[in-house]
């Protein structure tokens, strides 16, 4: 839903109500969620649901829950105590009072209506609502500061550590911290030259993309007689060559690798890395060479 791929969440909304999450939790959900991800998405993401919900009627899908009955919370009543709630929930996630009298506009909008008028729906406990707020901003760039604080938040909401690492780690591991329009691909048929996963795709006139998990990066190799470029396509990578100081990789990021240099590249270690790479000049008995990996001592250094 954050990442505004209605393709993939249309049979994982299929999948939530099959596991029981009920119908009202998930119209909660989406309609708290315009709060950070904006309300064209949350409107989609809604319009998913009753679309799932419709071709589940017309094919007499197994009942799905509807969940506790919705009621209009009081607080939308009276603006006084939406404000005292919204101050009351902001303190407890932040661990502090928090005033942001940079902008007097924002600092209402957040203590009045977001942790105000959305924290009063009872369809979702505050805790679940971090939850809810961590996964759809980490399948959000440039959203670091917010999502380390709604980690925190979540924690001081209700929820334990563990929950929260474990929430975190399996959305890095199954890709959704890779905002990318690039295919994924299947697993690297090269895989044995890899440390870690590594998945291909091809993308049509000579070009692949290679989408590295965190960690993964690919061994010390030459190329003879061809010059590989890569060009960063999503998530954070470095490229090294022999003997030279490692360079990061940002989408955008074009690095020609001359023929016949010694050279790694691979994901860093807290983000999904993908590249697309082809090669130019390429000669009359062209190669590659693969060598020995890239040692741990080497990649935690960077």
């Amino acid at each position: 839903m954050a990442q505004g791929d209605m393709n993939r969440l249309e049979p994982t909304v299929r999948m939530a109500l099959n596991k029981g999450v009920t119908i009202n939790e998930l119209k909660e959900a989406f309609s708290q969620l315009y709060a950070y991800t904006g309300f064209p998405r949350s409107l989609n993401a809604l319009g998913v649901l009753s679309k799932v919900l419709d071709e589940g009627k017309a094919n007499k899908q197994p009942e799905w829950q509807e969940g506790k009955p919705w009621k209009r919370p009081a607080e939308w009543d009276d603006a006084k105590k939406a404000y005292e709630l919204g101050v009351k929930n902001q303190t407890q996630l932040s661990g502090k009072p928090f005033n942001y009298e940079f902008c007097p506009q924002d600092d209402y909008y957040l203590k009045s209506h977001l942790f105000g008028d959305i924290f009063a729906g009872d369809q979702l406990s505050a805790a679940d609502r971090e939850i809810v707020t961590v996964a759809a901003l980490s399948g959000l760039d440039g959203v670091a500061p917010q999502l380390a604080a709604h980690k925190q938040g979540a924690v001081n909401m209700g929820n334990s550590q563990e929950l929260v690492d474990e929430l975190c780690t399996w959305l890095c591991n199954e890709g959704y911290t890779l905002n990318t329009k690039w295919p994924k691909g299947e697993p690297n048929p090269y895989g044995k030259y890899f440390i870690g996963q590594s998945y291909l795709a091809d993308v049509g006139g000579g070009v692949m993309n290679v989408t590295f998990e965190p960690c993964c990066r690919n061994n010390w190799h030459i190329h003879h007689k061809q010059v590989q470029v890569l060009i960063c396509v999503a998530g954070r990578g470095w490229y090294q060559e022999w003997g030279k100081a490692p360079v990061e990789m940002t989408p955008g990021t074009v690095i020609a690798v001359p023929a016949e240099v010694k050279h790694w590249h691979g994901a860093q270690k807290d983000s999904w890395f993908q590249h697309l790479t082809y090669h130019k000049d390429v000669q009359e008995g062209a190669s590659n060479e693969w060598c020995e990996p890239v040692d741990d001592d080497t990649y935690n250094a960077l």
